[in-house]
């Protein structure tokens, strides 16, 4: 992270999915992130919780994962932030060395959250709200929110970026990075709709597990 790199450059770093995601993950994704947006708007205006901590959720969303091009995105946003090299570097290859104390359960729940593809444990958004507070848990669900939305659309971007310089991934057809692409930039507008929609009729924009502990 010492160098700069180019969107270009950083799609071809990788060669491979860290993970992948289909047709109603996306859609699903997209329904509940313009409440989400809507939200950290609203932050971005009261700063009940700071910037510098939400970009960190979404960096550790991205991390989980993988997906090139949002990392190289809010690694420039991380850097007119303020955040070192160094700092985002860690945060992006899933390390611990800059997470501060009192972020570390935000963290932990954003990370949590990207690895169970954006469907969490009621009981580990139970800890959080325990541990910040009502509304500052909602915010951290909704910097999540936007993460995955962001990552499930731009992995697949990634990848085809990187085919139309002559490294496919892995694993990858254009059929499916064409199809995610597509059906994302048509259905877009058709989820955050439905979002708004559900918040008329007084439903949550959040969605849990709430199967037992394990």
């Amino acid at each position: 992270m010492t160098k700069k790199v180019s969107l270009s450059e950083s799609v071809i770093q990788k060669n491979e999915y860290k993970r992948k995601f289909n047709l109603w993950e996306l859609y699903r994704s997209f329904v509940f992130s313009g409440r989400a947006i809507v939200k950290l708007i609203r932050n971005n205006k009261t700063k009940l919780v700071d910037n510098h901590f939400v970009e960190r959720l979404q960096l550790a969303v991205t991390e989980v994962n993988g997906c090139a091009a949002c990392s190289y995105q809010h690694t420039k946003m991380a850097l007119k932030q303020g955040m070192s090299n160094e700092e985002i570097s860690s945060f992006l290859s899933g390390e611990s060395d800059f997470i501060k104390p009192e972020e570390v359960k935000g963290i932990l729940f954003a990370q949590h959250f990207a690895d169970s593809r954006g469907f969490p444990k009621k009981y580990a958004y139970d800890a959080i709200e325990e541990e910040y507070g009502k509304e500052k848990a909602s915010i951290i669900l909704a910097a999540s929110q936007v993460m995955i939305a962001g990552n499930m659309y731009g992995i697949p971007l990634s990848a085809f970026l990187s085919r139309l310089q002559g490294k496919p991934y892995k694993g990858s057809t254009l059929f499916y990075e064409l199809g995610m692409l597509i059906f994302g930039t048509l259905c877009l507008p058709v989820g955050i709709i439905h979002g708004f929609l559900r918040g008329l009729i007084g439903l949550p924009n959040e969605k849990f597990d709430e199967s037992p502990t394990e």
